[in-house]
């Protein structure tokens, strides 16, 4: 049986994710309050982050810099589109 959350990005009732996506308190903050389709949208925004800035997940500094992009784009201002990204 799914769940519903009050969805934060989107502002509307959905379905909600199925586990914390992320380990710590921010993965619990985007369990509670983040549906499935705000975090599809998510994952295409962290493509993009990691694909631009040419990141690499092995490095810590990388999975910081991508944690802050997250907490921004659910819970802050959102995040901004790297310099010169022309979408497609």
């Amino acid at each position: 049986m799914s769940r519903t959350v009050q969805c934060v990005k989107l502002g509307k009732q959905a379905e909600g994710l199925p586990a914390a996506p992320v380990p710590g308190e921010l993965g619990k903050r985007i369990y509670e309050n983040v549906c499935q389709e705000a975090w599809q949208l998510w994952l295409k925004q962290q493509t993009i982050l990691i694909n631009e800035h040419r990141l690499s997940m092995i490095d810590p500094e990388a999975q910081k810099f991508l944690q802050q992009q997250m907490q921004a784009f659910f819970f802050g201002d959102g995040v901004e589109m790297p310099g010169g990204f022309i979408p497609k």
